[in-house]
């Protein structure tokens, strides 16, 4: 019987008729658009060490009739040769290299990643769907133990509804020197935002990269599935995992996604190593560090929200909260939570059902427009290392970077 999910918000054409081997465990899903290196994504999955379960690799070769015909031309010779080379192996893991034409009102990454993630659930036997999807993307490399780390920390972490994964672009290479260079700063500046996160007591500092993560089947359908975003859709799609609790952080394996340039969205790592390559005299700008210390004050007055006056406190708050929230949604908001939660830790809990992530970049951005001007990556690197962790920093980006992606495999 299908769930409800399934009936109801899932992609309605099913892609794969065969039956899924018995007990399947796992599926690595990748959208591939216009991807020439699709076939050394799937041989550096090949070459992993197999998990002790049954898996499937679904690739969904996508575009719309809205695409230029080199596009197509190009997806359809990366069927075939994707087609041939699974084919020619012998593999524990079970390859299904297939083609969608999307409608060309939603086509995206959003979209094509859902059509896979959907197709995983009803490839999923077992009584709950507690099947695990895995998302990759068609120009990334993983490490040998990749399958295997992922099998076991679901089983460590039973109550987890997802994990992100830990990666590393590559900081050299066969592409020119100044493509490495925009992809340690770019990299720079997202591992920041998520430890000045942490540093302002945000329970959602997660990394949240699209070719870097893991859901439950189950808890993708109970929060709605991905969403058909252009761009950013796995930022919003995790969001909504976070607020189940539990999430987790698989740190012992490594994703390698792919620091090349592209246009193809409006912003992401593509868009920012093409803009850096554009600019004359490339630098990288990110959040103001006062930013977060405004965040921090916010959250520290938790305990005060719970039982204090309320309205003396809105008084005490940074003026860019004051701005960004406004008083008269701060004293509905706060009172609303209070009249349905009993103790601080309820408290807390809904707070931060409304303080979430989403609210914490948007007011960011707002911060950024309205209070504080941008600063360079690499002073906001060395705040964030000093300030937080009491750790005196490198002066060198690389070693800043390496500073970091310490902190966070610790």
């Amino acid at each position: 019987m299908k769930s409800l999910y399934l009936q109801r918000y899932a992609y309605p054409k099913q892609l794969i008729a065969d039956p899924p081997p018995n007990d399947l465990e796992m599926a690595v899903v990748i959208p591939c658009y216009h991807e020439p290196q699709l076939l050394e994504t799937l041989a550096s999955l090949h070459h992993c060490t197999p998990p002790s379960g049954p898996l499937e690799v679904i690739v969904v070769v996508n575009d719309s009739a809205k695409d230029h015909h080199d596009i197509k031309v190009q997806n359809q010779n990366t069927l075939v040769e994707a087609q041939s080379w699974v084919r020619q192996i012998q593999s524990p893991l079970h390859y299904r290299i297939l083609y969608e034409s999307l409608p060309a009102k939603h086509a995206g990454v959003g979209l094509a990643r859902k059509v896979g993630m959907d197709e995983a659930v009803r490839r999923f036997s077992k009584p709950g769907n507690e099947g695990v999807i895995i998302c990759l993307d068609a120009d990334c490399l993983v490490d040998p133990n990749y399958l295997v780390a992922v099998e076991s920390h679901f089983k460590q972490h039973p109550k987890s509804p997802g994990c992100s994964i830990y990666y590393e672009h590559p900081l050299e290479g066969p592409l020119e020197p100044s493509v490495y260079e925009g992809i340690l700063a770019y990299e720079l500046h997202l591992r920041y935002y998520t430890h000045a996160l942490r540093y302002a007591g945000h329970p959602f500092a997660f990394q949240t990269v699209g070719s870097s993560m893991a859901v439950r089947s189950s808890a993708y359908q109970k929060q709605g599935g991905m969403n058909k975003r252009k761009a950013g859709e796995d930022f919003y799609f995790l969001q909504d995992i976070f607020l189940l609790g539990n999430f987790s952080e698989l740190k012992s394996t490594r994703v390698i996604p792919s620091p090349r340039a592209s246009n193809r969205v409006p912003f992401g790592t593509g868009k920012a190593i093409s803009c850096w390559l554009n600019n004359p005299t490339p630098t990288l700008d990110t959040y103001n560090p006062l930013i977060f210390s405004n965040m921090k004050y916010f959250i520290s007055k938790l305990p005060d929200m719970i039982s204090g006056e309320i309205s003396p406190l809105w008084d005490q708050l940074p003026s860019s909260i004051q701005g960004f929230v406004g008083k008269l949604k701060y004293l509905e908001k706060i009172n609303e939570i209070r009249a349905n939660t009993s103790n601080q830790q309820s408290f807390q809990k809904r707070f931060f059902q409304w303080c979430n992530g989403f609210f914490a970049f948007k007011f960011a951005h707002y911060a950024r427009d309205h209070f504080y001007s941008q600063v360079e990556v690499t002073e906001a690197a060395a705040w964030v290392l000093r300030e937080h962790y009491g750790i005196e920093p490198k002066s060198q980006p690389r070693d800043l970077l390496q500073q970091l992606r310490k902190l966070d495999k610790a």
